[in-house]
């Protein structure tokens, strides 16, 4: 099965996608499934999983959140409860560990995305290799030689902030049955493989614009 491990809706800050065109794409782009994994806040998740039982969606939603560690940003798997922002990545690991929810280190040598810079001594399920966002190659390469090297599962992730860029990259998942509890086993004991390939520049400049155009009218108090 292909799945977006990372994928982010309107529930974050920086992203305008709504949940339905979410799930739209997400079927337009030929996958069987998708994590939400909103900034910080799990709500996304939850609704989006939601929605696509109410409309009668056969795509597996699995809820999830973007942690931001005091080192950088974790990626939390079946979450049922939020986690605190601006703990260490051990102790965010043991928060979601817990909740018995599936840890995966994102774009961990992506500074510019708030990378966490490293994996090895990690209590992590997989190391995200593929992040579709990333503009040059040298941090997927650099992810993926780190997780060969110390033998973590590797599994790739869109990234996207917008609706059509959903699947861009992805992770070939070989689950046992079409369940959330099954997906994220199957991530568990390593049977992923990331594939696809990069967002266009343009829609990740046009993604970093509507972030700093949501930030201002925050500030503004009209967002």
């Amino acid at each position: 099965m292909k799945f977006d491990l990372h994928v982010h809706s309107c529930y974050s800050k920086d992203s305008n996608a709504s949940l339905d065109n979410i799930l739209e794409y997400a079927s337009k782009n030929g996958l069987d499934g998708f994590a939400i994994c909103d900034h910080d806040v799990i709500e996304g998740g939850m609704e989006c999983s939601r929605r696509a039982k109410e409309i009668g969606s056969d795509i597996i939603v699995i809820p999830g959140v973007e942690v931001s560690s005091s080192k950088g940003h974790i990626l939390v798997l079946g979450i049922r409860e939020p986690i605190e922002p601006g703990l260490s990545p051990e102790e965010t690991i043991k928060k979601a560990r817990q909740q018995g929810a599936v840890v995966v280190i994102p774009h961990p040598f992506k500074m510019t995305s708030h990378g966490i810079g490293y994996v090895e001594g990690l209590d992590t399920d997989a190391v995200e290799v593929l992040n579709s966002r990333c503009v040059t190659d040298g941090p997927n390469n650099k992810a993926r030689k780190a997780a060969q090297e110390l033998g973590f599962p590797m599994v790739g992730g869109s990234d996207s902030h917008e609706a059509e860029m959903v699947g861009r990259s992805y992770t070939n998942i070989d689950a046992e049955s079409g369940t959330v509890e099954a997906v994220l086993d199957a991530i568990r004991k390593g049977h992923t493989s990331p594939g696809g390939g990069k967002t266009p520049t343009s829609f990740v400049v046009k993604q970093m614009f509507v972030g700093h155009l949501n930030k201002l009218g925050r500030r503004l108090g009209i967002r």
